[in-house]
């Protein structure tokens, strides 16, 4: 019997070929695109998963919060200062290890005569490799960054300076990092594999922190400098809860007057610094768990899409086996057999499926990974874990769609069946109409929701961000010394170019990475109020270079020799942080900052320094001319190829030794939203799959209705009637579900993409018309599906139709 049953399968394949075909490529398309967001959300859930002490490893988060109040993680950094580590490890027997490492900087490398910047450095603790699960492949992993200038690099940095020569004990000549002294020759006294894609921290370049700590001592002494990460790994027996109670007690009697009287810590696991974390000045990459869901949701949209798709199908076409099943059990089959026999007929379908879902997966992948940014590949799902979930989806699709003909026709009466009466059809159109509401009011969903999240992106682009990036070309030499003593000259010469608009120097500019101060500020009581912000330390023409409004007093000027030491320029957030409702009543009150004390000379209007996802922080500009990292120029959009090319002529002739390194702000800049922008691939991408999906099994319920009604639409061609009329008919009711399905979406994606945009500080409003022009794009597209069915059994000759009776 069961070869029976598989030879009757392969026959109604065959004998149905467009069914068969929507169905397996239908079902395939489902299948594939849930496996391929499954390898992207497992790669994004595997961060750090490498590692395996995973568990016992911890971060310290840094904050401030009032006494008896929730501390507000969101405003915590992971960025805070050295002497935590070694007071923690020294007060808490349960921590076995303390690896501090400083924030990422850049470095000149030189070797023979090849010069290159890495921006990958970090200054880390000797202990790295007891706390993280990094391989070491050559050199000691107990004393390679113990001695002060040693240097671990990955294999792919190791390679590029040395190719495939032995790196360990070779010398790479250094500059300074970042502003950091470290100048001087480095031994290379290990080669580690390069780190895997999903680890949160991403370096390429390990110098000895003791390198650092021997040019400033004191630095690392201080509770109130802030330039050191700290992670540190406890023992089996450690308890979070007793140890977080131990903190406040252990702040209040360590840190004393270092970091003020509210400052408070608090730990993460390893586990949920990814995905979890919400705190700010992260080391390395984050993710988003919100998206997780999404795309997760998505997936198994789609899926049920196609699964809707094959029983929609199954249902409309399972009448016309009635007969089979009434011969099948008159001749002594039970109802159990028959129940075989059709969940059977439903598995080989979706083996089928799955075939095709895995040829689609191998030609998607390099799609996939463009969306993605990732490099996933097919074997990595192939393992103890999700092959379980491949083959529960295979069984669940094949029980699915083959329950409506496995339980009702199974249990259909052989003589009423076999004398063509049959009281079972209404149920399975109720339940058609059901899958195909269902199924719309998804597609709908995910339509508005594309349209709502390009509106978004958009809104980012397109939002005036109170200063100029457009033309805007960045120079980073990395706080080189030399640079900035011809700064003045490099300044000038380019001015005097014609394509050059203006030049100024800084130390941040928008996008980029900026220090954090304490700033004293006299308050509108006449008291000296300390609080910290933002700090772009600029040049004397920043603010005019980059048209920042200033809305109060004025800016620095040449006329004032005293601006370099004793003035200070602040926004309006910096102004409201001490009190001034109005930006003009801070002008001439006095200021301490970093050792500069004076008067603030302006405001400038608030100008979005960092993403919209944040609002404008306080900030202050000070003045400082021999702090700079960065070199801006203006420059006129005409022949952009020839003006870059002779400003790295200039710059070439008046610093030789440093590399001409340039890019675009506006292009960075926009680099900030660039999870934002893959969200927005893989949403829209996966959106029109869907809706495709959902057209397809559309498609096949349209031919199905066409194919069964064609004697009615003989006899009516005859009577007289027009084809749009035959048309309006066949697609009238498929329309009414359309649009009740459009009534069901709006509520669900209003609530999902509503906590959606919540994510952004700086969002568009969900208007009326974005579920008009979905449910109109959804009913366009089931029109477009369903006529052309409709047409052609309109234009069918009715003789052809009714030459049978």
């Amino acid at each position: 019997m069961l070869l029976n049953y598989i030879t009757i399968a392969w026959r109604n394949l065959l004998k149905k070929k467009v069914y068969s075909f929507i169905n397996i490529v239908g079902l395939g398309t489902g299948m594939a695109c849930c496996v391929l967001i499954f390898m992207f959300v497992q790669d994004e859930i595997s961060f750090d998963q490498f590692n395996v002490k995973k568990e016992r490893v911890y971060r310290i988060i840094h904050g401030t919060a009032q006494e008896g109040t929730n501390p507000d993680y969101s405003s915590f950094w992971v960025w805070g200062n050295a002497p935590i580590g070694p007071a923690l490890q020294f007060e808490f027997p349960e921590i076995e290890k303390v690896v501090q490492f400083s924030g990422r900087g850049d470095i000149l490398f030189t070797v023979g005569d090849v010069t290159q910047q890495e921006d990958g450095i970090v200054f880390m603790d000797s202990t790295v490799f007891d706390v993280f699960s990094w391989e070491l492949i050559a050199g000691d992993s107990k004393t390679a960054l113990v001695a002060p200038y040693s240097v671990v690099l990955d294999e792919s940095t190791a390679r590029k300076y040395f190719g495939d020569d032995n790196a360990l004990g070779k010398t790479l000549r250094g500059s300074e990092v970042s502003g950091r002294s470290a100048e001087g020759d480095y031994t290379v006294t290990g080669i580690m594999k390069d780190l895997p894609s999903n680890s949160h921290l991403r370096f390429n370049t390990l110098l000895s922190r003791s390198t650092n700590i021997q040019y400033r001592p004191g630095v690392f002494d201080s509770w109130g400098y802030v330039d050191s990460y700290t992670y540190f790994l406890v023992n089996d027996q450690f308890d979070q809860a007793s140890f977080e109670a131990r903190l406040p007690e252990f702040i209040e009697r360590r840190a004393g007057d270092g970091r003020g009287e509210n400052y408070v810590i608090g730990i993460e696991s390893l586990n949920d610094v990814y995905l979890r974390s919400e705190v700010q000045r992260q080391p390395g990459d984050t993710g988003s768990l919100s998206n997780i869901y999404v795309f997760s949701i998505i997936g198994l949209f789609i899926l049920f899409i196609a699964i809707i798709n094959f029983m929609n199908l199954s249902t409309a076409r399972s009448m016309e086996r009635a007969k089979e099943v009434g011969i099948r059990k008159s001749i002594g089959a039970d109802k159990n057999s028959l129940m075989i026999q059709f969940l059977g007929e439903s598995l080989i379908i979706v083996l089928l499926s799955a075939i095709v879902a895995v040829i689609f997966i191998s030609m998607a992948m390099p799609l996939m990974n463009n969306l993605t940014g990732k490099e996933l590949e097919v074997y990595r799902i192939l393992n103890w874990q999700t092959i379980p979930f491949i083959l529960g989806i295979i069984i669940i699709v094949g029980l699915l769609a083959g329950s409506y003909p496995a339980l009702i026709l199974s249990s259909f009466r052989p003589v009423m069946i076999l004398k063509g009466i049959n009281k079972s059809d209404a149920r399975g159109v109720n339940l058609r109409k059901g899958l195909v509401v269902f199924q719309f009011s998804l597609s709908i969903a995910l339509i508005a929701g594309t349209i709502i999240v390009y509106g978004q992106m958009s809104h980012l682009l397109d939002k005036d961000m109170g200063f100029d990036k457009e033309h805007m070309v960045v120079v980073d030499y990395n706080y080189d010394e030399k640079v900035n003593d011809v700064s003045s000259s490099l300044e000038n010469e380019l001015e005097n170019r014609p394509d050059v608009l203006s030049v100024a120097f800084s130390r941040s500019v928008p996008g980029s990475h900026f220090p954090n101060a304490f700033t004293t500020i006299e308050t509108p009581e006449g008291e000296m109020k300390g609080d910290g912000q933002a700090i772009f330390q600029v040049g004397l023409d920043f603010i005019d270079h980059y048209n920042l409004e200033l809305i109060a007093g004025r800016s620095y000027s040449r006329d004032y020799s005293s601006d370099s030491t004793a003035a200070l320029v602040l926004n309006e957030a910096a102004a409201r942080q001490y009190g001034y409702v109005n930006p003009a009543d801070i002008v001439g009150k006095k200021f301490d900052q970093w050792g500069r004390a004076g008067t603030v000379i302006g405001v400038v209007k608030d100008f979005n320094f960092i993403s919209l996802h944040n609002t404008v922080e306080p900030l202050t500009l000070p003045f400082e001319a021999y702090a700079s990292r960065y070199m801006s120029l203006k420059v006129d959009g005409e022949n952009l190829p020839s003006t870059l090319s002779q400003i790295e002529s200039k710059w070439k002739e008046l610093v030789p030794h440093r590399p001409f390194i340039y890019s675009f702000l506006d292009e960075d800049f926009n680099r900030q939203y660039e999870s934002d922008f893959r969200f927005r691939q893989i949403f829209t991408t996966f959106s029109v799959l869907a809706i495709l999906i959902a057209c397809l099994g559309l498609l096949g319920l349209a031919t199905y209705t066409a194919e069964q009604r064609t004697k009615e639409i003989g006899i009516r061609k005859v009577l007289g009637a027009e084809v749009s009329s035959i048309v309006a008919l066949l697609s009238r009711d498929f329309i009414k579900l359309v649009l009740v399905a459009i009534i069901l979406a709006i509520p669900v994606t209003w609530y999902a993409m509503n906590s959606w945009l919540e994510g952004f500080a700086y969002r568009i409003e969900i208007e009326w018309w974005v579920y008009l022009l979905a449910g109109s794009g959804a009913v366009i597209v089931a029109l477009a599906t369903i006529s052309s069915q409709a047409i052609k059994a309109a234009l069918m000759n009715p003789v052809k139709s009714l030459k049978s009776e």
